[in-house]
């Protein structure tokens, strides 16, 4: 109906097609293919009308009367998508144009196969590009679809869910409707529905189609409705008639009004004794139905613009506007359904509702889409309710617009449905995803140590960079807090007052031995000797204080070097007191000038010979490969430390530095061992033993747990070992000296020194 308005407003318009006037015949394709070939051939086999359109339900054609022996110049049609690819199929190697103005399938873009196709609606590319953006819009990646056997349906859901899928999205399940579905089907599709963890379904399917499945919360694309002028009193004054071409009419007054039109009353056989007769006069105004509510129209406002764009089309044609004809057509002037084709293609107006309608080189119109949502009225009716709208030519951005308050959902919720197989992961987790289970269903796993994600739905955990770590919430990095053996830490003030009492007591100890230097005992132990042993024990104590603090350049350089020669000029000066030791004893021997053979000269030498090797080891160790400062960010993330250490880059250089320490040592404890059963009054060689087995177990003891010690406290067991030995020498050497030098003083006589058991 409103094509033939279009068709009538037409031939009223004296700027469009003057002196022309279009015609019309409609049939109907039962949105059949096979009924819609026989429609078309039909068509086409009567030359004496010329242009026509083809609905599911009816096909028009509209045509200059000048030109009645002319093909039919150009068919308007069809709604569905599977008839109209048979009839364009068709239609297309003669350039014969094709309008259609509902079938939306995006195969009909292609215009090797269907050359002469254009449509005044557009295809559902744009429709799935909008479907992706307004599912992604409400955090819907959880969904199933439906639809249905035709290709409108196919290909529909198939470019959505691969859209969708690059997206984030999954589809939970999908579901066909049969032609004819029964009453089990439907239940069937029911069932599964409720029983789905998704809550949303995106359907490409008739109205028709879903009014078993769905009736409410629903969100659908529809194409810009607009209010039409005067077509509502056109369709108030539509009458039956037994003329032919009215059946559709007829039947639609009788269903309309519940009554039998009087000249119908024969060509039924169902008892129509009970039925009311239809004067044919009946108030169209009085009842409420689709058919006068062309408040926003939108199916047929496409039907509307496919009339005039082929009546624009003909009038450049037609030479319409040319100054020789007087502003009249040349209607009769002869011309191919090619050539209509072509102004059809080029046809570039805009209509009284300031549209611009023109066709893209595919033969498509601007993707323009209101998006309704299917609501309740107070009578329980349902009413589509625009809530947005899409703009497919439009930047990506500003496309989709959404006034989501307007929105009524399901059982009149107006919440946001959350559709999701799992729930977005909270930050300081991230996504697992589940085997053999689509990418939306998930598990949700803390992130690991110095690792972060501080947004919800993270699939990945970002790791914290160098010198940070996740706080405890695993949401936000924060600054690892160095740690080292501080002189505040009480790890470090026992270490310090424990080297501090080392020096004091080695201080006293070297006092006393001044006092007493001139006694039997401190000049029997070699005087010149136990001072530099004394004055080597202070240098062992005091270098464990560089190993506390803050590492520097030159704290890193210094503490080995300066353990390692401490302590190999303690182990010489030992050495030089057991050799004095074995010699001293000899001496006593008859003949005998081995001790002065070793006198102070000699004793210097050997000292300055054993420590000699360890002073160059240290300096070509510190040139080569010297310590530096480092970060180690590997050590407790957990805790957010970082340990600031002294990095060695050739540890072999500190073992063979320990390891000279370790064979002076070894030759220590082997001459002393040596010398053990000497005369007790003269004999420092126990002493020295018991030394060395105490200094022999520190160290040994040391290594394993040297290696295993965490963070600072590998510098704390090295401090401790440093003072335990030194402790062991100055305690086993010399406190027994002072004992008798301070407590026993009628010991400390040359007698008493030389006295042989």
């Amino acid at each position: 109906m409103t094509m033939v308005f279009a068709v009538e407003e037409i031939n009223r318009n004296s700027s469009l097609l003057p002196g022309v006037e279009l015609g019309y015949r409609i049939m109907d394709s039962c949105d059949h293919v096979h009924t819609s070939l026989k429609a078309l051939l039909s068509l086409v086999s009567q030359s004496k009308v010329m242009n026509e359109t083809i609905d599911r339900s009816t096909q028009s054609q509209t045509v200059p009367s000048c030109l009645a022996d002319s093909p039919v110049p150009a068919v308007i049609g069809l709604a569905s998508s599977s008839p109209t690819r048979a009839v364009a199929h068709i239609l297309g190697p003669f350039n014969l144009p094709l309008v259609s103005y509902f079938a939306t399938c995006t195969c009909l873009t292609d215009k090797y196969m269907y050359p002469s196709f254009l449509r005044t609606v557009p295809n559902d590319l744009f429709q799935v590009r909008g479907l992706v953006q307004l599912v992604t819009f409400f955090g819907w990646l959880w969904v199933g679809t439906i639809g249905t056997t035709d290709d409108y349906s196919q290909y529909g859901i198939q470019e959505f869910s691969n859209q969708f899928r690059q997206q984030g999205g999954c589809v939970a399940f999908h579901l066909t409707i049969p032609k004819s579905p029964t009453a089990a089907e439907i239940q069937e599709m029911a069932d599964r529905l409720q029983s789905s963890t998704a809550v949303v379904v995106v359907v490409f399917a008739t109205e028709g189609q879903l009014l078993d499945l769905i009736s409410e919360g629903t969100l659908g694309f529809s194409f810009p409705g607009v209010r039409i002028p005067g077509l509502k009193e056109f369709l108030l004054n539509v009458r039956p008639s037994p003329k032919p071409g009215m059946a559709f009419v007829n039947m639609f007054w009788e269903e309309l009004f519940s009554c039998k039109l009087e000249f119908r009353r024969n060509q039924s056989k169902e008892n129509e004794a009970d039925t009311p007769v239809c004067t044919g006069s009946e108030d169209l105004s009085y009842i409420d139905s689709s058919f006068t509510d062309v408040s926003q129209v939108r199916i047929s406002y496409n039907v509307y613009k496919a009339v005039y764009a082929i009546a624009h089309a003909l009038h450049a044609l037609l030479n319409c506007d040319s100054a020789e004809h007087y502003g009249m057509c040349e209607n009769h002037k002869s011309f191919t359904s090619r050539q209509l084709l072509h102004h059809l293609k080029t046809v570039n107006f805009t209509n009284q509702f300031e549209e611009k309608v023109f066709f893209d080189s595919n033969g498509e119109p601007v993707p323009l889409y209101d998006i309704i949502n299917w609501q309740k009225d107070s009578k329980g009716e349902i009413r589509f309710i625009k809530v947005g709208r899409y703009d497919g030519s439009a930047p990506l951005k500003e496309q989709l617009e959404i006034e989501q308050s307007t929105i009524v959902w399901t059982r009149g919720q107006s919440q946001v449905p959350a559709s999701r197989c799992s729930s977005p992961c909270s930050p300081g987790s991230r996504q697992a995803r589940r085997p053999r289970e689509p990418h939306c269903c998930f598990d949700c796993l803390p992130c690991a140590d110095g690792e972060i994600s501080n947004q919800t739905g993270s699939t990945e955990c970002t790791k914290c960079a160098e010198y940070y770590w996740s706080d405890k919430d695993k949401v936000k990095c924060v600054a690892g807090v160095e740690e080292f053996l501080s002189f505040h830490d009480i790890m470090g003030i026992i270490l310090v007052t424990l080297t501090l009492l080392g020096i004091v007591l080695t201080t006293i100890v070297t006092a006393v031995f001044q006092r007493f230097r001139s006694t039997p005992i401190v000049k029997a132990n070699n005087s010149e000797i136990s001072f530099l042993l004394l004055l080597s024990l202070k240098l062992c104590f005091l270098c464990s204080l560089v190993f506390i603090g803050q590492p520097s350049v030159w704290k890193c350089r210094l503490r080995h070097a300066a353990f390692g020669i401490s302590f190999v000029l303690c182990l010489s000066c030992l050495l030089v007191k057991t050799i004095v030791v074995l010699l001293a004893f000899r001496a006593n021997v008859p003949g005998s000038r081995a001790l002065k053979q070793f006198g102070p000269s000699q004793q210097r030498t050997l000292i300055l010979c054993t420590t000699a090797p360890q002073i160059c080891l240290c300096a070509g160790y510190l040139l080569g490969a010297p310590p530096f400062p480092f970060k180690n960010s590997n050590y407790q993330a957990s805790t957010g430390k970082i340990v600031v250490e002294c990095k060695e880059p050739w540890p072999t250089g500190f073992y063979l530095v320990l390891g000279y320490i370790g064979l002076l040592a070894f030759v220590c404890l082997i001459l002393a061992f040596l010398g053990r059963k000497l005369p007790d009054t003269f004999n420092e060689a126990k002493l020295i033993i018991f030394s060395m087995l105490i200094f022999w177990a520190v160290w040994i003891s040391f290594i394993p747990a040297y290696v295993s010690s965490p963070g600072k406290f590998t510098v704390a067991v090295e401090v401790f070992a440093i003072l335990a030995s030194s402790f062991g020498l100055l305690l086993c050497i010399f406190v027994p000296k002072c004992y008798i030098i301070l407590l026993q003083p009628q010991r400390n006589i040359k007698k008493g020194m030389t006295h042989m058991n």
